[in-house]
């Protein structure tokens, strides 16, 4: 089921997204009754698809980031697999939806894209074994884990690096029923491809993410996990045009911006 979160009329409300873009009529929304963190039946109101606003598919009181979880990625930026896994955080101002721009940072002129599978977390959870993770996961979306790379470089904290307003498009929606071992993750800008890998290729699986993040703290519905990027980052310019696939999923596409 993909779950989309949308504007439409000024109203905001979360719709299950039915057919294909190759339909005659394109996608619809059916307008559910409540919000997907709990039992919420289907209206039977539909929308169109292309008549609304796609927004940010949950507000996350957090997103939890997971650094160099493939290992191509980690050598193209000169650093071995870590040990345990970089945990990093992103706040909820860098969350931004499909279609909204990505300011370019005033204090960045190296700002790169990160094509990634994001976790979203269905139920309040902490201290979860490893072979109950699935049963606290709403389902996954794609993100882009944008990054001003000489920042990071630069400092010893990623806050700023990773952190900035409009770091974290996330998107289209989120998809609840699907097997997130081994999809294919693509990122392109202006059409050209950049990245392309697969979730079967990162170090530590969705589970062991969940089960080391809860150690720690107490996830909340909505909240995020980053899962890392595959090999390939590269810059982006204001002007860009970057686009996030996950096979299964959709494609999650942003433009950037000179920041005001």
């Amino acid at each position: 089921m993909r779950i989309a979160r949308f504007s439409i009329d000024g109203n905001v409300a979360f719709g299950v997204v039915e057919g294909e873009p190759s339909d005659p009529d394109g996608p619809v929304l059916d307008i559910v009754k409540g919000h997907p963190f709990a039992e919420f039946e289907r209206s039977g109101r539909k929308v169109p698809l292309s008549q609304v606003r796609l927004l940010p598919p949950v507000l996350p009181s957090k997103v939890v980031a997971i650094g160099r979880n493939y290992a191509e990625h980690a050598a193209e930026l000169g650093h071995e697999v870590p040990g345990v896994p970089v945990t990093f955080f992103k706040p909820s101002t860098a969350v931004s939806g499909p279609g909204d721009p990505i300011p370019y940072p005033s204090f960045s002129q190296e700002v790169h894209h990160e094509a990634e599978l994001a976790v979203v977390i269905g139920r309040m959870c902490r201290e979860v074994p490893r072979d109950r993770a699935h049963e606290v996961i709403l389902g996954y979306t794609c993100a882009n884990d944008v990054t001003a790379r000489d920042v990071q470089r630069a400092e010893d904290q990623w806050a700023r690096a990773k952190g900035f307003d409009g770091s974290c498009p996330l998107g289209p929606w989120v998809e609840t029923e699907l097997d997130p071992s081994d999809l294919g993750i693509m990122c392109t800008v202006n059409g050209e491809q950049r990245q392309l890998g697969r979730t079967g290729e990162m170090v530590r699986s969705v589970a062991d993410l969940v089960v080391h993040i809860t150690q720690a703290m107490t996830l909340l519905p909505g909240d995020v996990i980053l899962t890392g990027t595959p090999a390939g980052v590269g810059p982006l310019t204001v002007g860009d045009e970057v686009a996030v696939t996950i096979e299964g999923i959709g494609t999650l596409t942003n433009k950037v911006i000179k920041r005001d």
